[in-house]
């Protein structure tokens, strides 16, 4: 029985910002594995890549992170251009990979399973009805509003929703994704009826401006960390969602597991790639916070 288990492709990134270019692997599935990694936790990582990019899932293997890897014909391949801000960015999609099934997590069992799907067809909402049945289902919804065409990302609706939510026990979304799916734009209106539609942890994150999680009718509002310098947003939320759930997995309330997402978040923040500190870090980061 793992503590979490990650459900998501590696994608292969071409990261553009107004200070570099840089090519590297991404996605959920890169960021949530690297952040957890240092931490306290019973992980295992399930994801699917072509096989001329299996270094990235040997990189992984050599950071003590357990993976489990399907062949697939292609590797995802973003391109992220981001302006000054960093809150803010523009999506290419130049290769899709195949999406998960069942078979190959019917032998995984977890408290947690972090679905983290790039792309509306990576993991179908029957998969999610499943693993709900083998444990807490926590989603990242980014990848069931995008709708590539001509290989850009426009946002769409997820037509699923509603039959998919009732599945999810932690929700993990941002504002302009929280309005797609609810039309609402205000977090206290859209939160509460993506609980209504029976998710138990709403988390809408904001960038800079914070977090908010919903939950048993009751507000949390989590404080946004400044960091000391702004190298790199992305994969902030996959970090987040990574300190997230391992404070809520160790039984730490709603409140003290969002501030320690928020920190996590901030620290990625200040140096390109993935999240590569310690507890210690973030705990450092806590007491002496520059918000």
């Amino acid at each position: 029985m793992y503590d979490i288990c990650c459900v998501g492709h590696i994608t292969s990134d071409k990261v553009v910002t107004t200070k570099t270019v840089r090519h590297m692997a991404g996605g959920t599935a890169f960021y949530f594995s690297y952040a957890v990694c240092n931490l306290d936790v019973s992980y295992l990582l399930v994801t699917a890549l072509a096989e001329s990019d299996i270094g990235y899932v040997m990189n992984l293997r050599d950071k003590g992170i357990e993976v489990r890897v399907q062949s697939s014909a292609h590797t995802v391949y973003f391109e992220n251009i981001y302006a000054d801000d960093q809150d803010h960015r523009t999506q290419n999609v130049l290769a899709t990979a195949d999406p998960f099934t069942m078979d190959q997590l019917k032998s995984v069992d977890a408290k947690i399973f972090h679905l983290g799907p790039l792309l509306a067809d990576d993991i179908s909402t029957e998969l999610i009805k499943t693993l709900a049945g083998k444990g807490r289902v926590s989603l990242d919804a980014q990848g069931y509003l995008r709708m590539v065409k001509n290989k850009k990302v426009y946002p769409v609706d997820w037509p699923e929703k509603k039959e998919a939510l009732q599945y999810v026990h932690i929700l993990k979304a941002d504002e302009a994704e929280m309005e797609v799916l609810t039309g609402h734009k205000e977090v206290s209106k859209g939160a509460k009826l993506l609980a209504e539609w029976g998710v138990k942890e709403v988390v809408i994150t904001n960038g800079s401006m914070g977090s908010t999680i919903y939950s048993d009718g009751n507000f949390y509002n989590i404080p946004a960390y400044k960091p000391k310098t702004i190298e790199d947003a992305t994969g902030c939320g996959d970090t987040y969602m990574a300190g997230y759930l391992y404070q809520r997995v160790k039984g730490k309330g709603i409140q003290e597991a969002g501030q320690f997402a928020a920190a996590m978040a901030s620290l990625k923040m200040e140096s390109p790639g993935p999240f590569t500190g310690s507890e210690e870090d973030v705990l450092i980061s806590l007491k002496n916070p520059f918000h």
